[in-house]
């Protein structure tokens, strides 16, 4: 169950993954803010500090995602939020960027990847994981 105070960014610049995905959470009661390229999420993280980043890697460029995502982890106001990296790079690149180790996905800079299309049980159970790891996290 999503805490009510649970805001969650996605970043996309496909604004139908944006728009599906912000209706499922909702759905399940969290605050959803979008942007359409790292540049804009990290203005909207500047009054709205999200609990959960979700980004796709090829935007502007091939390797937007990438960036922004270590963009995060290297600022030390944004570094412990965890961020979902779901992408269709596979599928329409050829590149295979799955992480196949922890330290893979570290070196990321992201705490869980999906391949599009990720259904939203998935997206769900992965987002409040994380959630819930942060909570306990904190706490300690």
């Amino acid at each position: 169950m999503a805490d009510e105070a649970s805001l969650i960014l996605l970043v996309d610049d496909d604004f139908d993954f944006l728009e599906m995905n912000r209706h499922v959470l909702e759905s399940k009661g969290y605050r959803v803010l979008c942007a359409s390229d790292p540049d804009e999420a990290l203005a909207k993280m500047g009054s709205d500090t999200p609990a959960v980043v979700i980004t796709d890697l090829m935007m502007k460029t091939l390797d937007s995602g990438f960036l922004f995502s270590r963009r995060l982890k290297e600022d030390r106001r944004f570094k412990d939020i965890p961020v979902i990296i779901v992408t269709a790079v596979g599928s329409r690149c050829g590149f295979d960027f799955r992480p196949r180790t922890q330290e893979e996905l570290q070196a990321m800079c992201a705490d869980a990847y999906f391949a599009k299309p990720v259904t939203p049980e998935k997206l769900l159970e992965k987002v409040e994981e994380l959630l819930m790891r942060r909570g306990r996290e904190g706490a300690t």
